[in-house]
This record gives C-alpha cells, structure tokens and sequence, in this order.
C-alpha cells in the first residue's frame, strides 16, 4: 500500500467545517408571524416580546412564552381588580321582596 496516494489533504477539512456550520437546518428563523396592535400598550409590549423567540434556539424559547403568559395573566388580573359599577342589590327597589303566601284553608 502507498500512503501517498492524491486525494484532498488536511486542509481541506475545514472548509467542509466551516461550510457545514453555516447551513443549520434546525437553527432560529422567524415564523414571521404578524401580530396585530390591540390597542392596550401592555398588552401590545407582551405581544412583542414573543419577537423574541424568533432569535432564539427552541430551548430557549420556554422562557419568553412564560414571561408572555405571565404578563398577560398579570394584565388580566389588573382589569378584575379595577372598582366598576356597583352590584346590584338583591333586593332592588323595582322588585317588592318576596314574602311567601300561605293558603290557610
């Protein structure tokens, strides 16, 4: 056998490294999902920052959609804690209160 043989050298090995890195199939690209203003700027923000993700590996991912859903459970939180109208009473000035009727015969 002849160790000499032509063939590509060791050079050459990193190129093919180098080309190889470049292309990743499973690296971050955007879904390009747009997301439409709502017209309350926290939520708006939140909304945004799911943006993030776009740039982001998938295990990196879990970390936004939990700072999201937090932000948003938090803004929904915020409008059952906001004073509205009075409840109505139970026993409404339109409607006489309710005295059972006995028929005693």
């Amino acid at each position: 056998m002849n160790d000499s043989l032509p063939g590509p050298g060791p050079e050459a090995e990193p190129q093919l490294v180098e080309a190889e890195e470049a292309y990743d199939p499973a690296g971050p690209a955007p879904l390009g999902v747009e997301r439409a203003p709502t017209g309350d700027a926290e939520v708006d923000a939140l909304l945004q920052r799911l943006g993030d993700a776009d740039h982001l590996a998938t295990d990196g991912h879990i970390e936004v959609y939990e700072d999201v859903h937090r932000g948003l459970r938090d803004a929904l939180t915020a409008l059952d804690a906001r004073p509205g109208p009075p409840a109505p009473s139970p026993s409404s000035p339109h409607t006489p209160p309710y005295t059972p009727s006995y028929n005693r015969s």
